[in-house]
Parts: C-alpha cells; sequence; structure tokens
C-alpha cells in the first residue's frame, strides 16, 4: 500500500491545477479521464474541477467506437491516461483529433518528455507530458491567494463533469461512415466491421452534473446515515469503476468526512476485504450474489452435520425481517446461528463492516434479508448518473427488503399516471450536452426528471422499482412482459452466465440463454460426457437440465408471460461485443440485431397446443464467429 495524507492529496491537486492553467486550458474546457481507479484518478478528478475544468471520464472498457466519440463529441483539449500501456492502447484513436492539444499520463513518466523516439508516435498537434511535469509547474506558482482564488471562482452551477451513458440517438453503422475513418481505431474493430459482422450499439448521451449536484448529493448520502463518524474512525474498501457517478460522489463524502481509503480492484477486493477490514463498502449485487453462490456450493460440500447446520443458519436468516421486533425464541436462534455460522461470513467480510451500500442493479430482496440476519447490514439504493447517483437508500429504522428505501434530503418522487419514477431534486442533471432534444424529453419544464423505470410505493412509503420502461415489452396478444424478473431469478443459477427474455410484438415470451461453460463442464464431467462444449450443449441430459430451471420461473409468472420456449447459445455476452453496457447491465437494442435470425427461428413455428403453457422447447445456437478479448 502507498499512503498518502488528506493534506498532501489536497496540495498535489492544488499543484495540479494550478500546472493546468499554466498551461492555458481555461475556464469550461473539456478534459477527459481514461484512468485506473485509483489515487491517480482521484488527483486528476479534483485536480482538473480546481482548474475550473469540465472533466470526462472514460470507462477504461469501454470500446474504441465509443472513446472516439466521446472524445469528439465532447471536443476535449487534454487527456490524462494512468500509464503509457493505456496510451498505446488508445493511440490509434488520437489522429486527426484537433481538439486534443495535450496527454498527460500519471505513472511510468521518467523520461517521458525527452526520449527518443518519443514512447508512442502521436499527431504533431498533442503535446505529452507527465502528470509530474504539470504539478511541478503549479507548485512554482502556489500560493496563499491563488489557493484561494481556485475556489472562489467556482459557482455550484458551473458544470463539472460530463459523464456518458449508453444513449438511444443512433447506432454504431452510422457512426462509423464519420468516426471511424478519421479515428482508424484498433484492428480489431475493422476486422469486425469488414468481416460484416451484426455489430450495432448506441451512441452515447454526455450527463451534465453540475457542482451543486455532485456535492449536493454526497452530503445528503451520507447525512441519511447519522452514525457516521468522520476520521479515520471509518474505514472504505473502493474496487468499482471511479468513471461511474456511484463510486465517485461516494469518494466525495469519503473526502469529506476524512474517511481512510484503500483502492482495490473488482479481482482483487475478496483478499483485500480481509486485510483492510473496512467498516464501509459500496458495491454492486453481483459481488453480493457471487458470495452467497460461493456459500451455497461451499456448504454442499461439507461434512453433513455442518451441511445440515448451514442450510438451518441460511432457513433462519431467510425468515429475517428488517425493521421488525423479533420474537424471542428466533432472537435467541439467531445468536445460537450467529456463533456458529454468522460471524464466519461475517469474518469474509473483514468482520468490522457497518455499512454495505448496494446500488446499480437490482438486489434481491433474499439477500439483503439473509446478510442483514447475519450483522452484514446491506443498505440498497436507488439513482442513476443523471441524478448524481442517490435518490433513495434504506436506512436505520427505513429499511425494507425488496425495496430502494425512502428519498434522502431535498428529492421529491412521484409516479406518472403509467407507472414511470419521476424524480425532482437539486442533484438532478442539467441536461446532456449538444442534446436539447434529449435534455427536453427527459426533463419537464417544471423539474420533474423522467427515470425511464417503473415502480411504486408500498404503504409504508418505501419505493420499489418494478421494471424498465425501456425494457418493458408488449406481446402481440396486447399483453406486456417485464423481462428483468424472469432473467434475474435465472441468472441466480450458477448454470446461467445472462439469459434475455425476448417477444416484442411476438406471440409469446421467449428465452437466449447463455450458459456458463466451466459449470457446463462440471456437470457434463460428472456425468461422464466427455464432449467438446457445442456438443454438450446440445446433449439431452444438458438440455433437461436448463428446461427445470426454465420450468420452475413459470411457475411464478402469470399465464401470458411464461416462457414457451429457449435457446442455449454458444456466445457470451460482453462490453466487446456489445451485448453489455459499461455497467455491466444487457444492452437490448444490441441483442436484438445481434440476435435477430435467431429470435426468429424460435417463432418458425408453434410450440404446444394445449391450454396449459408448454413445456419449452430447447435449442442449442452454434456461433458463426467466436469473439475473444485478452
Amino acid at each position: 500500500w502507498q499512503s498518502w495524507t488528506t493534506s498532501g492529496f489536497r496540495t498535489a491537486a492544488e499543484e495540479l491545477a494550478l500546472g493546468l492553467q499554466a498551461l492555458g486550458l481555461a475556464s469550461g474546457d473539456r478534459i477527459a479521464l481514461l484512468m485506473h481507479s485509483n489515487v491517480d484518478f482521484c488527483l486528476a478528478d479534483m485536480g482538473s474541477l480546481l482548474a475550473h475544468l469540465i472533466n470526462v471520464p472514460i470507462y477504461m472498457g469501454e470500446t474504441p467506437e465509443n472513446m472516439a466519440f466521446i472524445l469528439q463529441h465532447s471536443e476535449a483539449r487534454a487527456l490524462f491516461l494512468s500509464d503509457q500501456d493505456v496510451l498505446q492502447q488508445i493511440a490509434p484513436c488520437l489522429h486527426e483529433l484537433e481538439h486534443l492539444q495535450f496527454i498527460f499520463v500519471a505513472r511510468d513518466e521518467s523520461d517521458l518528455e525527452n526520449s527518443t523516439p518519443p514512447p508512442t508516435e502521436l499527431p504533431d498537434n498533442i503535446q505529452l507530458l507527465s502528470v509530474a511535469t504539470v504539478q511541478a509547474r503549479g507548485a512554482e506558482r502556489q500560493s496563499a491567494e491563488r489557493q484561494s482564488a481556485l475556489r472562489a471562482a467556482i459557482d455550484p452551477q458551473d458544470v463539472a463533469t460530463i459523464v456518458y451513458v449508453a444513449g438511444a440517438t443512433g447506432r454504431c453503422q452510422t457512426v462509423r461512415s464519420h468516426v471511424l475513418p478519421v479515428f482508424r481505431v484498433a484492428s480489431i474493430l475493422r476486422q469486425r466491421l469488414q468481416q460484416g459482422v451484426p455489430y450495432v450499439c448506441e451512441q452515447p448521451k454526455g450527463v451534465m452534473l453540475t457542482h451543486e449536484n455532485l456535492a449536493g448529493d454526497a452530503l445528503a448520502a451520507f447525512n441519511a446515515m447519522p452514525e457516521l463518524k468522520t476520521g479515520p474512525q471509518e474505514t472504505v474498501l473502493s474496487f468499482l469503476p471511479l468513471t461511474h457517478v456511484f463510486a465517485r460522489v461516494m469518494l466525495y463524502g469519503h473526502l469529506c468526512y476524512g474517511h481512510t481509503v484503500y483502492f482495490t480492484t473488482p479481482k482483487r477486493v475478496v483478499k483485500h476485504l480481509r486485510e483492510v477490514q473496512p467498516t464501509i463498502l459500496s458495491t454492486v449485487p453481483r459481488l453480493l450474489e457471487k458470495v452467497y453462490q460461493k456459500i451455497q456450493e461451499r456448504g454442499r460440500q461439507l461434512p453433513r452435520f455442518k451441511q445440515v447446520t448451514l442450510e438451518w443458519a441460511i432457513g433462519l436468516a431467510q425468515r429475517y425481517r428488517l425493521g421488525q421486533q423479533l420474537p424471542w425464541l428466533y432472537a435467541f436462534k439467531l445468536k445460537l446461528a450467529d456463533q456458529l455460522v454468522y460471524r464466519q461470513w461475517r469474518d469474509g467480510f473483514g468482520g468490522r463492516l457497518k455499512y454495505l451500500l448496494c446500488g446499480g442493479a437490482a438486489l434481491r430482496a433474499e439477500l439483503a434479508t439473509v446478510f442483514s440476519a447475519a450483522r452484514i447490514p446491506v443498505l440498497q439504493g436507488y439513482g442513476l448518473t443523471q441524478t448524481s447517483a442517490v435518490l433513495c437508500v434504506n436506512r436505520g429504522a427505513f429499511n425494507q427488503a425488496g425495496t430502494v428505501g425512502v428519498p434522502i434530503a431535498g428529492v421529491e418522487v412521484a409516479i406518472a399516471s403509467d407507472g414511470e419514477v419521476l424524480a425532482k431534486a437539486p442533484y438532478v442533471m442539467k441536461g446532456y450536452y449538444k442534446n436539447p432534444v434529449a435534455t427536453q424529453d427527459a426533463i419537464e419544464p417544471n423539474g420533474w426528471f423522467h427515470t425511464g423505470d417503473y415502480g411504486a410505493f408500498t404503504p409504508a412509503g418505501f419505493l420499489r422499482i418494478t421494471g424498465h420502461k425501456k425494457s418493458l415489452f408488449k406481446l402481440s396478444i396486447g399483453k406486456y412482459v417485464a423481462p428483468e424478473p424472469i432473467e434475474h431469478r435465472l441468472v441466480q443459477s450458477p448454470l446461467i452466465e445472462h439469459a434475455i427474455a425476448v417477444g416484442n410484438q411476438r406471440p409469446y415470451c421467449t428465452l437466449l440463454i447463455s450458459p456458463h461453460r466451466r459449470k457446463v463442464r462440471q456437470l457434463g464431467k460428472k456425468w461422464g460426457l466427455r464432449l467438446p462444449f457445442e456438443v454438450l450443449l446440445e446433449h439431452p441430459m444438458i438440455v433437461a437440465q436448463y428446461q427445470t430451471l426454465v420450468d420452475d420461473v413459470n411457475q411464478t409468472l402469470p399465464a401470458w408471460s411464461t416462457v414457451k420456449r429457449f435457446r442455449l447459445i454458444n456466445r457470451s455476452f460482453t462490453l466487446v461485443n456489445g451485448l453489455l453496457t459499461s455497467t455491466g447491465q444487457l444492452n437490448r437494442e444490441v441483442a436484438q440485431t445481434f440476435f435477430a435470425q435467431d429470435i426468429d427461428a424460435l417463432y418458425a413455428s408453434k410450440p404446444g397446443a394445449s391450454r396449459q403453457p408448454p413445456r419449452p422447447q430447447a435449442e442449442v445456437l452454434s456461433p458463426t464467429l467466436t469473439l475473444e478479448t485478452s
């Protein structure tokens, strides 16, 4: 671990801000950040904000197309990079960018400016500098007056950042003729286009967030946790991408409260939980789902007595009710289960966790209940990039599993006549950059923001998200189907990596299922089926296993939305092939085009004529092309 004091970080950010101004970057100029989520990102973020620049974070896993689009659309004059490896990756996108003048490299910067030949061939109009060099220029200008002037010149309504999110303004086919010939992006992308792969994506939209949006949301969210302490009394482990507004706003709160923050990566987070022993952890539901699955999988390998004990403890936790008085007998059983089982779970999280803040996607009520019963307090929240992260959150006495809690200070929430969640708050974005039409569609003149999510209030006043307006589809029989509950339940099985329900303007609902390759191979080995993966997916025993999973889901669905057919697809859902967004969500518009022929095949003939919902008919799709990522 490399330690920074808060005062040292503040001084470094001020020096960087003054150095950026010394280079001629003016208030309101855009500066892009393509960086790993660590202290370097924090320094570039805070330094550019102090310099009155508008920073534009770019997700490290973004597609080359979208990187090129964001740099072009934002007209960025400067670009922060983590190291020279990132520089080499982004170099093909930099040619003929007439607005870009500076590139700043945070790490591996020794002799960066003086090396001959330069480490990476760059256009003549771009100057390559190390962050240390920019800071040194700023240190020469450092004074108490200039430090004060940096802050005094910032207005709360100034745009602080532009965060690009997936939007429905167009597809990559329309971008190719304008972007790709100019930017000459990575060879793998060109090859994919030359081969005619049906690759589509949405042009991102730039969400403009002001200083008041970000700071106000951070303060209001932290104010919702009155037991939160200041200074090093709280320890934070941060592993989520700081390019996403949820992790970034949480970081601003931690800086304000003076908390000790450790930065790690998703691959190392489990190891570092035990090492750092945080009191606060911000996460997405996927981590909790994996932990819960791992607990259940390891439980099946325990001796019989311990296996029975674990099953008893899990069953006991599933009956836990947040915010309710516990009967004395049930409370006694929980204490016993805590000594036998739950404290081991807490040790896995470091043993000191006080706040497990969960956002970014829907969290199963069972997970919030089970972990809370084990004294791992899961607080699920809700918000969007367009609302600076947090709108509602469960906390304290206002905590109910299966909901996203109640609004934080300053937030009004209403349900429109069609069921859409509307929000009004000082944290709602200023608008979409260079896109007044999309801004008008999203924000009403009276300030109400359309979230695009369906929701409802419980009798106790908790907000429950019931679906996404964009993903809801209508069958040809006139009935609407919400795909998320179907998909979410299916992916709880270790055999399923991703699932997507389809059926818009079709007579019934169908499924595309991407199997978990390793788990399927393990299952085949268990049954003595030593076959290639493609052949294994066609084996009746494997298909029957998936039929069982789909049948279980169908039992919980209304008759019109039951899955009549499904297809096993030998293809992964990734950011590279466009089937996942940068936040890990299914990209439905891309999937509809990507699998258009396969979806048509699912409706080529009618399912059984039985009056009861027929047993799903499984099919296997072998890929015409396999895309691999390094």
